[in-house]
């Protein structure tokens, strides 16, 4: 909700507000063909005479910047060179929500009191560019109200409205794995302490807001010297206008690792950055574009950080497929070790005696007391798998706890040696 202050005299406008009704159902912000409804709040102190009560809504791109130069101006002594401004319209829609004064008249006389106009308008089926504000530019969507007075300045109200592009993870090219390596030799001419690679990789190029990314990497230490591996998230934000480019980077999360001796190997086995809350990738907008990388590099003390730089896609729509295979996962994990819940007893049983379970005459009528040899010349009229059915009640020798089959061991007696 947005309001204008109270004006002096009589019949000044004590309250200018406008109210978006769903602004709050809305968290993620207003898409393409989305219908936006509010209401606009207008509060007299007494009549008014009005020529209109305008709506707009306003949406557009604008970037701008000023090019160094050698010419130095100003009490600061700042370097002034030529202005660059660019400027891309995505909303203009304009309504009157005040009726036609009656008989021809100039002018509509409000009385005092509180009085409502509502509003409705849709969003354009185009694709709108998600909002943004940067280091030289900016993408905003407005809703203004406009009180045009006759005798008076127009007073005015507005509120932002918030509009996001929504970018799917689930789309193949960004689920594809992105991996990067690079060598550097440490040292000049033939001083040479040796090298210190990095190898590293992630699942999936795409990725939203609040997850963690799990990095895999190996990094080798064959120099002379201590080095730190990192990873960092960072935002490059690429700005147009007039056939020349301006580029401001930063960085919005990042995360150390351990120090790696010389002769040494460090291997992150999934080590996770997590996404901070930031802006999605903008790659639609022809003056800017915001874009992510997860670098992971390497201090190397003396000598310039190693790196290698793996581009990402921040969307809007989590990746279902990922998040439902983990859970899966980790169920089916859960599972297989319900196992270890089992305990096992404390004095173990006896194995059963198999010939209370066989008796011997069952035994004997299934197995001859002096089976027939076999010809080995011959053909097996079947296959050899049908004979094991004649030994399926041979019973195991009896359990005992006294070994039937004692072994002589000689006793040993102890020798003491004198010294």
């Amino acid at each position: 909700m947005a309001a204008a202050g109270p004006g002096p005299g009589p019949g000044a406008v004590k309250t200018l507000a406008l109210v978006l009704e769903d602004e709050a159902q809305r968290g993620g912000g207003y898409c393409s063909g989305d219908a936006v409804s509010g209401r606009v709040l207008l509060e007299l102190a007494g009549p008014l005479p009005l020529r209109g009560l305008r709506l707009e809504a306003v949406g557009r791109a604008r970037v701008a910047w000023s090019d160094s130069s050698g010419a130095v101006s100003g009490a600061a002594g700042r370097a002034l060179g030529p202005r660059r401004e660019a400027e891309v319209p995505y909303l203009d829609i304009r309504q009157n929500l005040l009726r036609d004064p009656p008989g021809g008249e100039e002018n509509l006389i409000l009385l005092d009191g509180r009085h409502e106009f509502p509003f409705s308008f849709q969003l354009p089926q185009e694709p709108l560019v998600t909002s943004f504000t940067g280091k030289y530019g900016s993408i905003q969507y407005y809703v203004k109200a406009v009180l045009e007075r006759p005798t008076m300045p127009d007073q005015s109200v507005q509120t932002e409205l918030q509009v996001i592009s929504h970018i799917d993870i689930s789309s193949p090219a960004l689920l594809t794995p992105v991996q990067r390596s690079q060598e550097k030799m440490i040292g000049c001419w033939f001083f040479t302490s040796g090298p210190v690679s990095l190898s590293a990789k992630i699942e999936r190029k795409g990725y939203c807001n609040g997850e963690a990314i799990p990095i895999y990497a190996e990094i080798e230490n064959c120099s002379s010297r201590l080095i730190v591996p990192k990873a960092a998230i960072f935002q490059t934000q690429t700005y147009l206008a007039n056939g020349k480019t301006k580029t401001f980077r930063q960085m919005v999360a990042n995360v150390r690792g351990n120090h790696i001796a010389s002769g040494s190997t460090d291997t992150w086995n999934g080590k996770t950055l997590k996404i901070p809350p930031v802006s999605p990738s903008i790659l639609d907008c022809c003056i800017i574009r915001i874009e992510y990388s997860l670098a992971v590099y390497v201090h190397i003390p003396g000598a310039k950080k190693l790196m290698v730089e793996m581009p990402l896609v921040i969307g809007t729509i989590p990746c279902i497929g990922f998040s439902s295979r983990n859970s899966s996962i980790t169920s089916q994990f859960s599972m297989d070790m319900s196992w270890l819940a089992l305990t096992m007893p404390e004095h173990p049983e006896a194995p059963p005696n198999y010939a209370d379970v066989v008796s011997e005459e069952e035994s004997s009528r299934h197995v001859p007391a002096y089976p027939p040899p076999i010809d080995c010349e011959e053909q097996l009229c079947c296959p050899v798998f049908a004979y094991i059915q004649e030994f399926r009640f041979q019973p195991p020798p009896l359990y005992s706890e006294i070994d039937p089959h004692p072994t002589d061991v000689e006793e040993v007696q102890p020798v003491s040696f004198m010294l």
